[in-house]
C-alpha cells in the first residue's frame, strides 16, 4: 500500500472531493461520493454519486472511461462498497473493468463494509491505499459517520442574533433580524441537511415552512425532514407545514389520542416519544429514532428553550451564528435558556472554525467543546 511522493495522489483525490460535494444535496441517506479514473497522468473518467438509488460514483466513473479503466488508478473519497443494497457492488465493478490500483480518501463507516471493499480488492490483485485526504473525506459526510458509528445524527444549531445576543423582542418580532444575504446563506445551508428541528413555540409564533428555498439553483434538491418538538401537541392543525410537500412530523410526550388525531388528519406525522423529568420529549430519544429513519444530520432553527436543552444535554456538535450590526436591548429574547449555569467554570464552550461576512451580517462557525 504506498503514496505518491510528488503530490499526485493528493491532486486527484482533491478532485473527487469537489466532485462528491456535487451531491450534498440530492443523496440523504446515502453519503456523498466523487470517484477519478486516472491512467498515465491523464483523467479518462470521473463521476460522483447523484442520488440515492441511482449508481455510485465508480460506476459513473467506468462509464465514462469505458475502456480506458483497465489499468487506471481509481481515486475515491470513500470506501468502495462491497455488498447488495439498491446497486450492485462497486468493488466487483472495479475488479471487472480491471483497474490496477485503487486509492480510498477513508474507510467506510458502515458496518456492511467496514474494510471488507477494500480488502475483496486487494484479494483481486489490485493495490490499495487507504487514507488520503481522509480528514476533508470525513468532514464531508460527517453525519453519516456519525450515525454509523454512534448511532445518532449531527447536529448543528442555527441562530440568528444581534450583537447584544438576542433573537427577538420582547413581544416575539423576529423577522427579520439578518440580512436578506443571510437568510439566502441559511436556505443553501437546510438543502444540505437531512432534517430541520425546531420547538413547537417557534411554529406558534412565526408557523415557518422550514423548506429549502434555492430558486433556480433547486435542481433536484431532496427537501428535509421537518420535525417539531411538541411535547402536548400544541402545534396548530392549520400551520403551513401541514400543507407542505414532504413529510411534517410532530414528536410528542403526550397520549391526548383526540389532539394526535386532529393534527394526523390536517398532514402531519406524529410520534409519541418517551417524556425527560420534567414531561418533555427525551431529546436524546428523539435523536436515536431520527437516526432510524436514515438522518444522517439536524438543522435546528428554534427558540432558547430547545436550543438550551440541546446544549445541556450535550447534543449540540455544532454552532453557526448570524449576527446582525443591531441592539435589540435589555428586553430582547436571549439564544439559549440555560438554568443552572451559576458559575463560570460551568460555562459551554466553543471552539470557533470559521468567521466570514455574509451579506451585511457576521457568520460564526463553532464546535462545542466536550
Amino acid at each position: 500500500m504506498t503514496e505518491s511522493s510528488d503530490g499526485t495522489d493528493a491532486r486527484f483525490m482533491a478532485r473527487a472531493l469537489y466532485l462528491a460535494r456535487r451531491g450534498c444535496c440530492t443523496t440523504k441517506p446515502n453519503p456523498q461520493v466523487g470517484c477519478v479514473l486516472v491512467k498515465d497522468g491523464v483523467i479518462v473518467g470521473e463521476g460522483w454519486h447523484k442520488r440515492a438509488g441511482e449508481a455510485h460514483a465508480e460506476i459513473e466513473a467506468l462509464r465514462a472511461a469505458g475502456t480506458d479503466a483497465r489499468g487506471a488508478t481509481a481515486y475515491v473519497t470513500l470506501e468502495p462498497c462491497c455488498h447488495y443494497g439498491r446497486t450492485a457492488p462497486c468493488s466487483d465493478a472495479l475488479i471487472r473493468a480491471g483497474v490496477s490500483r485503487v486509492v480510498a480518501a477513508m474507510a467506510d463507516p458502515n458496518p456492511k463494509v467496514a474494510g471488507n471493499g477494500l480488502k475483496a480488492l486487494a484479494a483481486a490483485g489490485i493495490e490499495t491505499v487507504c487514507g488520503m485526504l481522509r480528514s476533508e473525506a470525513e468532514k464531508l459526510n460527517r453525519g453519516f459517520c456519525k450515525r454509523m458509528r454512534r448511532g445518532r445524527p449531527f447536529v448543528f444549531s442555527k441562530v440568528a442574533m444581534s450583537l447584544d445576543g438576542r433573537t427577538a423582542m420582547a413581544s416575539g418580532e423576529s423577522q427579520w433580524i439578518t440580512s436578506e444575504g443571510a437568510r439566502r446563506d441559511v436556505h443553501r445551508l437546510r438543502a444540505a441537511f437531512s432534517a430541520i428541528l425546531t420547538g413547537v413555540g417557534s411554529v406558534i409564533a412565526d408557523d415557518p415552512s422550514l423548506t429549502a428555498r434555492l430558486g433556480r439553483a433547486a435542481g433536484d434538491t431532496v427537501q428535509p425532514l421537518r420535525v417539531i418538538v411538541d411535547s402536548m401537541l400544541r402545534t396548530p392543525p392549520e400551520s403551513r407545514m401541514a400543507r407542505l410537500p414532504g413529510t411534517s412530523l410532530i414528536a410528542a410526550a403526550s397520549t391526548d389520542r383526540q389532539k394526535r388525531c386532529r393534527l394526523e388528519q390536517a398532514g402531519f406525522e406524529v410520534l409519541r416519544l418517551p417524556a425527560d423529568g420534567r414531561g418533555r420529549v427525551d431529546l436524546p430519544s428523539l435523536l436515536d429514532h431520527l437516526a432510524t429513519r436514515e438522518v444522517n444530520d439536524v438543522m435546528v432553527e428554534a427558540g432558547a428553550v430547545l436550543n438550551g436543552a440541546l446544549l445541556q444535554a450535550g447534543l449540540v456538535d455544532e454552532l453557526v451564528v448570524y449576527m446582525a450590526p443591531s441592539l435589540l436591548v435589555d428586553e430582547g429574547r436571549g439564544a439559549f435558556h440555560l438554568p443552572g449555569l451559576t458559575n463560570l467554570s460551568n460555562r459551554i464552550e466553543f471552539t470557533l472554525l470559521d468567521a466570514r461576512r455574509v451579506g451585511a451580517d457576521l457568520r460564526l462557525c463553532c464546535r462545542v467543546d466536550r
